[in-house]
């Protein structure tokens, strides 16, 4: 096993972040405020904590850093996260992007939440707690190659209600153009992005929730890419394709049949079809390497129909069966690759989605992705665009410290940074205003509360 990291090394990454954000500083300077500073703090914030953080526990680790300019950073400074999202997205390509096995991947992330004033937050289901309950959902785009992955975009999603309460909107600066749009409309309208940019990928990667839109699958399929989609157990598909047609009429009473309907042919949930088929069919195929071994599953490979939201059968396409032996885990996937793909291909993008649910923990757990107390439209926009921005250093710092040890993770690099990085100290007069403010903060939200429910 290759280690030939030296404490040089350790120290000059300090100097190779400070070097990766003056690239980014011009997106953080308006006509009348430079908040490049802020920005730095911001980075510095995320990558120094340990456990669940916000604004408040940053200004305490960074040096010459007070939580008031960070909230304003984040909350209420004017600059515009997109440019600083197009950029992580040229970088991104710069270091990882591959058009064969380069892969994007969409998924959300649910951030439950108290009360009803937070942008976006209502009662709808919550994938992080396995139930519906009051949470924001963002939609991301990631992009992963190997095991090297990050994120690269994100839309809020807005539930109805929040489209058609004006007050809410104003309060929290939701622009006035924002239309209602479903979670597969902003997916699409990520993905589109991408494909416009000439963004290098091999296939798109969807959970259960986008890859059972027929609509999203066909429009990606429209645009000529690939995508390799979960898909519920109970997905319908036709082994042999139906013939449709509209049915004629039974009998003189009733209308006249118009609606195009499916008139022969049975179609199976895709759970059935797992126990229908010859053992023999059954591939055991290389999916991945581990830190610890060699990641083999059992796959089975048909070509299928599958029903659409129309209840008629959509193009043929691969239906990917995926067993787990040591977890009996089953996966079931969807793919428009040609038909002459091979099994390893197939496996390689079925495989791929394991990666994406990585970023989401590398978000969570080391760049704070779900660690904030927001309310506002811009400022959530802000903290996950930063966000984003922390995870592209981790991944690219991880990427070059590889060179000379085996296996260095995101999570290394950021506890590399924890050791080096310098941190506040702080005096007994800083640490009293420090709980003072807290104080104060605790005691207004307090009298807020029982203002509204008087």
């Amino acid at each position: 096993m290759k280690f030939c990291l030296s404490v040089k090394d350790i120290l000059g990454s300090l100097g190779k972040l400070q070097v990766f954000q003056q690239q980014y500083i011009q997106h953080f300077k308006t006509k009348t405020r430079d908040m490049s500073t802020q920005s730095y703090h911001y980075i510095q914030g995320k990558l120094l904590n340990k456990g669940t953080g916000n604004m408040c526990t940053y200004a305490k680790e960074v040096k010459d850093c007070n939580n008031q300019s960070l909230q304003h950073f984040i909350s209420n400074s004017p600059w515009d996260h997109r440019p600083v999202i197009d950029h992580i997205q040229q970088d991104v390509t710069n270091a990882i992007g591959d058009p064969n096995h380069g892969s994007l991947h969409v998924d959300e992330c649910c951030i439950p939440k108290q009360g009803k004033h937070s942008v976006g937050a209502a009662h709808q289901y919550c994938g992080r707690l396995g139930k519906t309950a009051n949470c924001q959902v963002g939609v991301f785009l990631g992009y992963t190659k190997d095991s090297y992955r990050t994120l690269i975009d994100e839309r809020l999603y807005l539930p109805q209600e929040w489209i058609t309460d004006q007050k809410r909107r104003k309060e929290c600066g939701v622009p006035e153009q924002t239309m209602f749009k479903k979670k597969t409309e902003l997916a699409w309208e990520m993905i589109e992005d991408v494909i416009t940019k000439e963004i290098p990928f091999g296939w798109i990667g969807m959970d259960c929730l986008y890859g059972r839109s027929s609509w999203l699958r066909n429009n990606i399929d429209q645009a000529g890419k690939i995508y390799c989609a979960d898909i519920p157990r109970d997905q319908r598909v036709w082994l042999q394709k139906p013939t449709i047609g509209i049915p004629k009429k039974k009998g003189v009473r009733g209308p006249t049949p118009s609606r195009i309907q499916v008139l022969d042919g049975e179609s199976y949930r895709v759970e059935e079809l797992k126990d229908r088929v010859a053992e023999d069919e059954w591939e055991h195929v290389f999916i991945r390497d581990t830190e610890r071994r060699e990641l083999w599953a059992n796959m089975l490979f048909l070509r299928v129909y599958p029903c659409e939201e129309n209840d008629l059968p959509g193009k043929e396409c691969w239906l990917i069966i995926r067993f787990d032996p040591e977890s009996s885990d089953v996966k079931y996937q969807l793919s428009n690759a040609p038909r002459g793909t091979s099994k390893n291909r197939l496996a390689e993008m079925s495989g791929s989605r394991y990666w994406i649910e990585r970023t989401f923990e590398d978000g969570k757990g080391i760049a704070g992705l779900a660690d904030y107390q927001i309310r506002s439209w811009t400022g959530w926009h802000h903290h996950m665009t930063m966000t984003m921005l922390a995870m592209l250093y981790l991944m690219v710092l991880s990427i070059d410290l590889g060179k000379k040890v085996d296996f260095l993770t995101v999570q290394d690099v950021k506890e590399i940074f924890e050791v080096i990085m310098p941190k506040r100290e702080v005096t007994n007069e800083e640490l009293l205003t420090l709980l003072y403010g807290k104080h104060k903060r605790r005691l207004s939200a307090r009298k807020s509360h029982h203002r509204r429910h008087r």
